[in-house]
């Protein structure tokens, strides 16, 4: 499986109209989403396809038409996901009608293309699974742990300010979550 780390866009041209596409990682696709409605209020379709791991460790996949005939633009677009072995992202394809209609196959190559071409302009990783670790400091070190977090790009961080200590519940690569604990050492 693999995945990515930031959001990344292109945009393609097929018979005038217009398909903007953006691949971002799954935990910021309800807010491109909100985002790109308000930006392209005069786009004909937003078309979205996603897959991601639930909690069980499965993968949960769904995928929108948004208006385009069923099945000519979503799952196209959820396929492609799936054919790279994409997981934790989402592809949010914004089109501009240009006025000659591409009928159903055709919609179904435009969409295809531009999740790929999309996919193409990524930079893809392997998937590392993340996992969860809890740790608790006097406040008198707690510039130092920011500071090794940041060495580390520990990014998913929940902090708890207690009387007398912070606790901060990390979500990381095993990789990262060793790399700190090095340099706490």
């Amino acid at each position: 499986m693999n995945c990515i780390e930031k959001i990344y866009n292109t945009q393609i041209e097929i018979k005038k109209s217009k398909f903007i596409s953006y691949l971002v990682p799954y935990k910021e696709f309800k807010q491109n989403y909100q985002e790109l409605k308000e930006k392209h209020p005069k786009a004909n379709h937003i078309v979205y396809a996603y897959r991601y791991l639930n909690e069980h460790n499965q993968i949960v996949e769904n995928s929108s038409d948004n208006g385009e005939p069923k099945g000519a633009a979503g799952v196209p677009t959820l396929n492609t996901l799936r054919g790279k072995d994409l997981v934790n992202c989402a592809i949010l394809t914004v089109r501009y009608f240009g006025g000659i209609k591409l009928g159903v196959g055709g919609m179904v190559r435009a969409y295809s293309s531009s999740a790929k071409a999309v996919i193409e302009s990524a930079k893809i990783v392997p998937y590392e699974p993340l996992i969860e670790y809890k740790l608790e400091l006097s406040y008198s070190n707690q510039r130092q742990i920011e500071y090794n977090l940041k060495i580390s790009q520990i990014t998913d961080i929940k902090r708890e300010f207690l009387e007398k200590k912070v606790i901060y519940i990390l979500k990381a690569t095993e990789q990262k979550i060793n790399r700190l604990k090095e340099l706490l050492v």
